[in-house]
């Protein structure tokens, strides 16, 4: 006959493990100097970006719910701790009962006295006193492990909220560059709108002197209403864009302060990407990843322990009798204790499916796990390649700006003295104002990789 433990015999734990090997060329790197390490009050030299992503951390809606998921979390490691312990109530009770004179209760009751000349009362009152106590003993490390996942989730929970951190701080400070570029754009617009206003009014003198056709003076028209249509896009941008921020730091709509004039000539500061295992020590999704994975494993031996035998231990001690004033005397004092271990053998199909769904879990946080470092190893790469070619760009893009302003300059002359075609003017403002769009973009996509390769790397959580 085959034994108990026999009986409840259980699949092997699957495990996978996890593929953690980093590209050769990451790997190569000795510099440990990390841009992460950096608390983001000083990495960030705006006062008035600073004052924002400070009212965002405290005011950010979606961060304060995670807060609540942590204490949620740390509410289930109590909980889970305590299943581990012996759970002890106090009970009372008071009932009164009407046993029928005919039967051998009823009869045995008539003709008993509680002391001589002293008969059962009819009905008979029951008063109750007492404490129990019920304890599960964790053979088989079931509880345990149970409450040490519950330790891992919450502790994951933790880094959950640093990555939110660290996204809202990257996306303040992007939000905010993207806004001061949209205030150059709009300032290049105005002086445009002031170039292409007074090439207008020159055309118009020329018509008159009938060196110009009314096309010309058309086209010049068109030119100066296009360039004034195109500032209300930028200002509806611009309200947008501070929006986005007053979301971000929990609060209605209202204008942003900023600082917008030295944006063009602003220079970011090197930033240094260190070694990988700094990038699996600062990135919080990485760790918490790490953290939801060792939970899984845990859940997979609390799933496998649900096919062993459970010790359960009863006791109780307590007082009963039918007056209250007989709680003083040892014959009230009453008490129990029981023992009681029992396993599935049959039908077991629930904890079966709970297993396997485990095991799935388990697998699927390896996954995760990996995946997570491909995705941080990518963004690294892909902000240092950002970094250099932004450099790069804008170097050249400086050189296109003062090229084209330049040609404006000279096809103004030029048109002046009737040595150039009206069509020459327009082509060359349009692409100077064209070249000055870019040299701003290319300078807020400069600034946007800092804050890229900043987020990337893990900081702005320290």
């Amino acid at each position: 006959m085959p034994s108990l433990f026999t009986a409840c015999k259980t699949p092997s734990i699957v495990e996978k493990t996890a593929n953690t090997e980093v590209p050769e060329s990451f790997g190569s790197s000795q510099d440990t100097v990390n841009s992460a390490t950096i608390n983001w009050a000083d990495y960030f030299s705006d006062p008035y970006m600073i004052a924002l992503i400070d009212t965002a951390l405290q005011n950010n809606q979606e961060l304060n719910i995670t807060l609540q998921e942590i204490q949620i979390s740390q509410n289930e490691i109590s909980a889970r701790k305590g299943e581990y312990l012996p759970f002890v109530g106090i009970r009372g009770g008071l009932g009164v009962e009407k046993t029928a004179r005919y039967t051998p209760l009823g009869a045995n009751e008539a003709t008993t006295d509680i002391e001589p000349g002293r008969e059962m009362p009819d009905p008979v009152p029951d008063f109750m006193l007492g404490a129990f106590a019920n304890w599960e003993v964790d053979i088989w490390h079931k509880l345990r492990n149970a409450k040490k996942s519950a330790v891992m989730r919450y502790l994951a929970s933790v880094e959950g909220k640093n990555f939110m951190q660290t996204n809202i701080v990257a996306e303040i400070a992007s939000s905010y560059y993207e806004l001061l570029a949209l205030d150059n754009e709009l300032e290049i617009v105005k002086r445009n709108i002031e170039i292409q206003s007074n090439a207008f009014e020159i055309v118009k003198q020329q018509k008159q002197a009938a060196r110009v056709t009314e096309l010309a003076v058309r086209r010049f028209e068109a030119q100066v209403l296009k360039t004034k249509g195109l500032q209300y896009s930028i200002q509806q941008e611009i309200t947008e864009t501070e929006n986005r921020i007053n979301y971000l730091l929990g609060r209605y709509p209202q204008p942003i302060k900023r600082s917008s004039e030295s944006f063009v000539d602003f220079k970011p500061d090197s930033s240094f990407a260190g070694i990988p295992s700094q990038l699996l020590q600062n990135r919080p999704d990485i760790r918490q990843a790490e953290l939801e994975l060792s939970a899984a494993k845990l859940d997979v031996k609390v799933a496998k322990a649900r096919f062993y035998p459970s010790l359960d231990i009863s006791a109780g001690v307590g007082l009963q009798a039918f007056n209250p004033a007989f709680f003083l005397k040892p014959e009230s004092l009453l008490y129990s204790v029981a023992g009681d271990l029992a396993a599935p053998l049959i039908n077991r199909n629930a904890i079966k499916a709970a297993y396997k769904s485990a095991n799935a879990q388990q697998i699927q946080a390896v996954y995760k796990y990996e995946q997570t470092i491909l995705n941080a190893y990518i963004e690294v790469a892909n902000q240092l390649a950002m970094i250099s070619n932004m450099n790069k760009s804008y170097e050249l893009k400086q050189q296109e700006v003062q090229a084209l302003v330049r040609s404006t300059d000279i096809s103004n002359d030029l048109f002046s003295s009737a040595r150039a075609d009206y069509m020459e003017v327009l082509l060359t403002q349009r692409e100077a104002l064209e070249s000055k769009f870019e040299l701003v973009e290319t300078k807020m996509k400069q600034l946007q990789a800092k804050v890229g390769i900043y987020r990337s790397l893990g900081g702005g959580w320290q």
